[in-house]
């Protein structure tokens, strides 16, 4: 095993802030950016799944923010979290990538693309993945602005302040949207599901693998901009 990869397993196990991980890759240590995007790519994908609503689409959206957030990532100042600061880049280009391909969709199209749920417990997933399945329609079914909101915040987890934040609206816009989000899904779904929120739209395995390898494809070589 090489000194790097010996290197990236001890930060796994004996976590570093984002920031200080962000300082050691703009000083050069390249590969610690592997790190982060390991630790956000959950947070990326539903982002961007619950905008573009294709899987292939989000997988692209969430590798282009990652190769746009290295190029500028010494101007991160720490304002905000490096979660929320990463994470507004990858609304910022799902949103570009939507507004590009909306006049060429047809206007009948009113559930997310999801057809390769990805396997976390092979017995589990046997059981429930009818429900999961349905589950994943009726949010995905979701007029696009309550479908953002339901997902950053009962899927992803974040809260007003920072989904707020991230969409350039007010708290009570989101907490508005929210609760209408969950007047149109069916009273007690999740219980019915037998799910954690943790199962659904995840971004594991072979997907998480691709994109560190593209990213990391597209940026070799090119140290972040300066401020």
């Amino acid at each position: 095993m090489n000194v790097v990869r010996l290197e990236l397993e001890s930060v796994m196990r004996h976590p570093l802030e984002d920031e200080e991980i962000v300082a050691r890759v703009v000083a050069g240590d390249l590969p610690l950016f592997e790190v982060l995007m390991r630790r956000h790519n959950q947070r990326l994908y539903r982002a961007a799944l619950a905008i573009v609503r294709h899987r292939d689409e989000a997988e692209d959206v969430v590798q282009q923010a990652y190769i746009n957030a290295y190029a500028h990532l010494a101007q991160f100042e720490s304002r905000s979290s490096f979660a929320t600061w990463l994470t507004r880049i990858a609304v910022y280009e799902a949103y570009a990538r939507l507004r590009k391909r909306q006049p060429l969709e047809s206007l009948g199209e009113s559930a997310m693309e999801l057809s390769d749920p990805v396997s976390i417990d092979p017995e589990r997933e046997a059981i429930n993945s009818e429900l999961r399945e349905t589950l994943e329609a009726e949010i995905g079914a979701l007029p696009d602005a309550y479908r953002v909101v339901f997902m950053l915040r009962e899927i992803e987890g974040l809260d007003t302040s920072d989904t707020a934040q991230l969409l350039d609206v007010s708290e009570d816009v989101i907490k508005t949207r929210l609760s209408r989000a969950r007047e149109r899904l069916r009273a007690g779904l999740f219980d019915r599901a037998g799910l954690t929120r943790s199962n659904l739209f995840t971004f594991l395995g072979a997907r998480c693998d691709r994109i560190v390898a593209a990213v990391f494809e597209a940026i070799a070589e090119r140290p972040p901009r300066a401020r």
